[in-house]
């Protein structure tokens, strides 16, 4: 079963209902997720911020998790956030239907989830590489990513 992490204010810079992924925006795979969610997110249910933003500083902050050494995503709505393989899923559930099949894992123990999804995480750079720079979004995609300074 997954579990979140309840806090007792609403996340900042968030509207009622709205789900942001944090992401380490230096990590390819991590950069390779965003991609994904963005084209398979139709309903354009899912925001995005990467770890190393002003805004994802704030929701880390939020959540009382490390600001510089992050190595799980995060899912953040409302009072609650996600970590590890938790966060995973509760993205999945937000995809169209096969990909929401995934959600099947969950049912695995939690400590086996979190083993694996912490052996790629923990590991990302070495397997699949690391940008000098966190990458921007494209102009496309602009309005996918959580910007506090578009919202005022």
């Amino acid at each position: 079963m997954q579990t979140s992490h309840v806090r007792p204010t609403p996340a900042p810079l968030l509207l009622p209902g709205e789900t942001v992924v944090l992401f380490d925006g230096v990590c390819k795979l991590c950069n390779g997720w965003a991609k994904f969610l963005i084209r398979h997110d139709h309903r354009h249910q899912i925001r995005l911020a990467a770890v190393q933003s002003p805004e994802g500083q704030a929701l880390l902050a939020w959540a009382d998790l490390p600001l510089d050494q992050f190595d799980t995503m995060a899912v953040i709505r409302d009072h609650s956030y996600w970590v590890r393989s938790d966060a995973f899923f509760e993205v999945a559930e937000q995809l169209p239907g096969i990909w929401q099949t995934l959600t099947v894992l969950r049912w695995l123990p939690k400590g086996l989830r979190d083993w694996a999804y912490d052996r790629i995480a923990l590991n990302r750079y070495a397997l699949f590489g690391k940008h000098d720079v966190c990458l921007l979004p494209t102009a496309d995609h602009e309005r996918r990513f959580l910007n506090a300074a578009l919202q005022r």
